[in-house]
């Protein structure tokens, strides 16, 4: 056990804040954000669209520009170095060789005018001392490796030619070329039908386990999070507002923001009349954001001191952590369903596996 406790993450974000100048004012779109995985762990980061998910993804490889964004504190430690204090072209070491990246949308991320296997072998012949036939040989392999049929007549098509799977698997593919330590996949079935998606669910848990590659996956989607994700964190307004196993937060949730992303989840066996529970309200203004909780305003159990303070993270059973003043000792207590047994099993029986 000693070990375990001695032995540094793979990545580790602690108390990141990211900004972005605007005319209208500073935007603080990452607040506070601390975030650790371990070695071929699968990390989700779950949360509505906006609440700075995909700009703490990016803030890993230094992809924001600047400016007009700025870190204005943290550390993000890949195996103890210090990202942020990296120049650029110690990143472009990291890109790729180190950490990939594959972005929200297939249709557009390759290079309509470069056929596909130039694009793979590209990234091998810069981070490797190879020769082209030796990145060929690889580029072939790895399109083999992601389901890619007939991989030598892959290489030469155009991603015209490919449908959106198609896509999406040769973006993994040359994202995993050069065996990363991280794979940052940023809402990697978004853009794709259900069984699609579904597909490339089992696609990335296979090759988690072939290549032990950590993955951290940006989504919204809760129901490819009960597919995929060993650990959770929920972000809600530039902030981590909850965080745990997948077990803990499908079946035992402890944040009302949680009980809102789990009740929106479809349900198998219901009727078309069942209408999806929607959260109501809107996300703060991060120019001006609040100065107690931020879900506070979209809270059906908020109390006078969510508007005036912070709630402090609070640690539950299992490394469990929760920012909600409903787990102060003098808070009323509200029952959770989920944690009674008469959510959780719905939502698990939600998922596309469970």
């Amino acid at each position: 056990m000693s070990e375990n406790k001695d032995r540094k993450p793979l990545l580790k974000i602690e108390d990141l804040h990211v900004s972005f100048m605007t005319y209208a004012g500073r935007v603080q779109a990452v607040r506070g954000v601390s975030l650790s995985m371990e070695k071929g762990e699968i990390l989700a980061v779950v949360g509505e669209s906006g609440c700075g998910k995909s700009v703490t993804a990016q803030t890993i490889l230094q992809l924001n520009p600047s400016p007009p964004s700025v870190i204005e504190g943290g550390k993000i430690e890949l195996e103890g170095r210090d990202l942020i204090k990296c120049s650029e072209s110690e990143m472009r070491k990291v890109r790729g060789r180190e950490i990939s990246m594959i972005f929200q949308d297939p249709m557009t991320s390759l290079n309509p005018t470069a056929r596909v296997g130039n694009q793979i072998m590209e990234g091998i012949l810069k981070h490797q001392k190879v020769s082209r036939k030796q990145a060929y040989d690889r580029a072939v392999e790895m399109l083999r490796l992601v389901g890619l049929s007939n991989p030598e007549q892959r290489m030469r098509q155009y991603p015209h030619e490919f449908s959106g799977g198609m896509r999406q698997r040769a973006m993994i593919a040359m994202a995993l070329v050069c065996d990363p330590k991280i794979l940052i996949a940023d809402e990697p079935t978004t853009a794709l039908d259900v069984t699609i998606q579904s597909q490339i669910v089992d696609l990335m848990l296979e090759l988690r386990e072939k290549l032990k590659t950590g993955i951290l996956i940006i989504t919204h989607d809760m129901g490819v999070v009960a597919d995929i994700a060993d650990r959770v964190a929920v972000m809600y307004a530039g902030m981590i507002v909850e965080s745990g196993d997948v077990q803990e937060i499908f079946y035992h949730p402890k944040h009302p923001y949680t009980w809102g992303l789990l009740d929106s989840i479809p349900k198998p066996g219901t009727g078309r009349t069942d209408r999806l529970v929607p959260i109501d309200g809107t996300p703060p203004d991060l120019i001006y954001p609040p100065k107690g909780c931020p879900f506070a305003a979209r809270c059906d159990y908020c109390m006078k001191i969510c508007h005036e303070r912070m709630p402090e993270i609070t640690d539950a059973a299992g490394g469990h952590q929760v920012r909600c003043w409903l787990q102060h000792e003098y808070a009323p207590k509200v029952e959770n369903r989920y944690t009674t047994g008469e959510g959780g099993e719905d939502h698990a029986a939600g998922s596309h596996r469970a």
